[in-house]
């Protein structure tokens, strides 16, 4: 086994699987993940509204704006509906890297190399706190001459300093060009999301790594200078919804697109 896997603290990336009812955790990800359940019952709405969240985005960045390459930096682990599936099934000369520093990841990038024949999916095993080395690693993978959809999707939580996420997001976009885009959901205690207080408290103090909400205007200030994609900063539930299927429930995790003039 990988040195650097701890069976014995939860992990975000394993927990995560777990709301979403996969089976690439150890019981130690289940009894945090339950408690924190039991803390704060509306985690696994949040889970998979996010997860719908990218399914959404990614198919309107790729069927609607063109979009051909993803930086998605914090993928997690595979489950159903991933970045390159989404887009490959669009259109199949997508290239997707993903980026994750997650050990247990790494062990199940085989799941996630598996994309179209004409596009390219690869997995970098690289720090959202770095994000230098992330733009040194994917190319040639991507052309960051031409437009790339950076997706970081409950990664930026992780990042505990504010300043230092919107450098991070900064630094991103900088090295993109225009016609780029950036896919952001942040978990919240607005929203309804007050419960979640404890509950990240609970996570600090028993799984790695620790975690912080920001506030709405928080989350958008890492979309400074960017055109924010309607309907703006929302409940990531609510984000281009199937209107068909009425009002989805809220949940405490913001969402956003914006593309660089």
């Amino acid at each position: 086994m990988n040195h650097r896997i701890r069976t014995d603290v939860a992990h975000n990336a394993r927990v995560w699987n777990h709301w979403l009812h996969g089976k690439d955790n150890y019981p130690v990800d289940r009894a945090v993940g339950d408690h924190i359940t039991g803390l704060y019952p509306s985690i696994g709405d949040v889970a998979r509204a996010d997860r719908a969240f990218l399914g959404r985005v990614v198919t309107h960045l790729t069927a609607e704006r063109g979009i051909r390459q993803f930086l998605d930096i914090g993928t997690g682990l595979p489950t159903a509906e991933n970045t390159h599936e989404v887009a490959q099934r669009i259109a199949p000369d997508t290239r997707i890297v993903y980026v994750d520093n997650d050990p247990i990841v790494l062990a199940h990038a085989r799941a996630l190399l598996t994309g179209s024949a004409e596009g390219v999916t690869e997995y970098l095993d690289a720090d959202a706190h770095d994000p230098q080395g992330i733009l040194r690693a994917v190319e040639p993978t991507l052309d960051l001459r031409q437009p790339v959809a950076v997706v970081m999707l409950g990664i930026l939580n992780f990042v505990l300093d504010t300043d230092e996420a919107r450098t991070i997001v900064r630094t991103l976009m900088d090295a993109v060009p225009s016609g780029s885009a950036l896919v952001v959901t942040h978990p919240t205690l607005e929203l309804g999301g007050e419960g979640n207080e404890e509950a990240m408290a609970f996570w600090n103090e028993n799984a790695t790594p620790p975690i912080t909400a920001r506030t709405g205007a928080e989350i958008a200030s890492f979309l400074d200078g960017l055109e924010i994609q309607e309907p703006g900063l929302v409940s990531c539930s609510r984000w281009r919804h199937d209107p068909s299927e009425g009002e989805p429930p809220l949940v405490a995790q913001y969402g956003a697109v914006g593309f660089k003039p």
